[in-house]
């Protein structure tokens, strides 16, 4: 199968990413677009560029009838849907799927499995991969919730079972507040995901955050690109991804590796994927989660495995065979090939992190030896307030880690956004810090460095 259009439902520097991609491998693009977004770069660099609302992403990008009428219009053969957005949505999946788009993803009955928390863990559970004492299926009262945590021992986590991003999920730490907390965890997973089921299970304390990227054919292949480090979060988002992370040992690599090309083959999965793990203080990981999409973070990886990810995405959903996609070394083996850094760059207060969206008035992106910038900013383009606030992923790749960090360093000192506040600052203080550089990280970081306090 080759596609010859593929749409892109999505918008900002993921869309720019599938653009580029299909431009190399010689496939034309439709772009979507909310009427905020006219003027966005991947408008003018897709093949045909279609309006499909306003700039509320309920009524754009969000809005199934509108993505699906401009597919058809333009007669695409296949959708993207990037990350964030429809990236998850199992029900989009289904109505591309039956009016004829090739869906460049996971099957729906897959995206559905791994959406709901509690249904994915039991079925990593099933293939060997470790994870947390928790709940065995959604919480059905908060006398159940009690009980439980009495049992596995406090403190615990309550999650969203539909969620992300951190929404729907709240720390519990004594039996007295668990009601009031449940019910604060409901309505806010509710209203976000229009579902408010919840599981629990044992809370890690300032655990490492590490992320497996996954890569399988509809042939039953299944490969795994090794990890990234996601541990510099703030509010359970993260911030710095890098990879290898100094955390991992090759047997620990092998041995999680080969557990998930066995859930990964039990499940059916197909497409890119990753599945998210806490490490805790004795260096064991345990599940919480599969991503069954790109990762904002894929570059990271493309960086040290020499991996195209959005390119093998799209050659997989086309039916091709890993063996034909993958660089194989000798020995059938993938080879990680330095150490990459990506750093987040958000439209928002360094010290408040509040957002700052508005007009970018002077933008210098930094270059040189070993850099990449992901980006659909652009001088006098204006960042809207609608949507998520990232302006830029800044990567920096090296033979090593610390020349990862020495680039990184140059890059944000080169780095020039004017007009707006940025995260810029925020990145410098981190990679300037002794315990960045040590790799002595956990989600905790930010607090216990005191570089940006929780309660801003």
């Amino acid at each position: 199968m080759n596609f010859n259009k593929i749409l892109i439902a999505n918008r900002g520097e993921i869309a720019l990413r599938v653009i580029c991609a299909c431009k190399e491998m010689g496939i034309r693009t439709v772009a979507v677009y909310s009427e905020a977004d006219r003027h966005s770069l991947h408008t003018r660099f897709a093949d045909e560029a279609i309006c499909i609302g306003p700039a509320k992403s309920s009524k754009s990008y969000l809005d199934v009838p509108a993505v699906i009428s401009a597919a058809e219009i333009t007669n695409a053969d296949a959708l993207h849907p990037g990350y964030g957005f429809l990236s998850e949505n199992a029900d989009f999946a289904e109505v591309c799927i039956a009016s004829g788009l090739t869906f460049i993803g996971p099957t729906p009955a897959v995206i559905r499995q791994m959406g709901l928390k509690q249904i994915a863990r039991a079925a990593m559970e099933r293939a060997g991969v470790p994870i947390l004492p928790g709940s065995k299926g959604v919480l059905q009262s908060a006398e159940e919730a009690l009980e439980l945590a009495e049992t596995i021992g406090y403190p615990v986590m309550l999650k969203a079972s539909a969620g992300g991003g951190g929404r729907g999920m709240r720390i519990v730490r004594n039996a007295e507040e668990l009601p009031g907390l449940m019910a604060q965890a409901q309505t806010e997973a509710a209203a976000a995901f229009s579902n408010g089921d919840l599981y629990l299970e044992k809370l890690v304390e300032n655990p490492r955050h590490i992320e497996f990227q996954v890569l399988a054919d509809q042939h039953g292949n299944v490969e795994v690109l090794g990890e990234r480090e996601c541990s510099i979060q703030r509010r359970h988002q993260k911030l710095i991804e890098e990879s290898p992370s100094t955390a991992m040992t090759p047997e620990l690599r092998k041995r999680t590796s080969d557990s998930l090309k066995a859930a990964f083959r039990a499940i059916g999965y197909t497409n890119a994927g990753t599945v998210e793990f806490l490490m805790d203080a004795s260096g064991d990981l345990y599940f919480i989660e599969v991503n069954a999409r790109i990762q904002v973070e894929h570059p990271v990886t493309e960086m040290v495995t020499g991996v195209d990810l959005v390119k093998s995405q799209i050659r997989v959903a086309a039916g091709e065979n890993l063996d034909e996609i993958l660089p194989w070394e000798p020995g059938h083996t993938l080879r990680l090939r330095g150490h990459a850094i990506e750093c987040r760059i958000n439209a928002e207060h360094p010290e408040t992190l509040v957002p700052s969206p508005g007009r970018i008035t002077g933008l210098n992106l930094p270059g040189g030896a070993g850099i990449r910038v992901d980006t659909a900013a652009y001088q006098d383009g204006v960042i809207p307030p609608y949507y998520d606030s990232l302006v830029a992923k800044l990567i920096a790749h090296g033979a090593t880690r610390t020349e990862a960090i020495a680039r990184m360093k140059r890059a944000l000192e080169m780095f020039v956004v004017e007009g707006i506040y940025t995260s810029i600052p925020l990145h410098q203080r981190i990679v300037n810090h002794p315990d960045f550089a040590a790799g002595k990280l956990d989600t905790g970081f930010l607090a216990r460095t005191g570089l940006v306090s929780e309660k801003k």
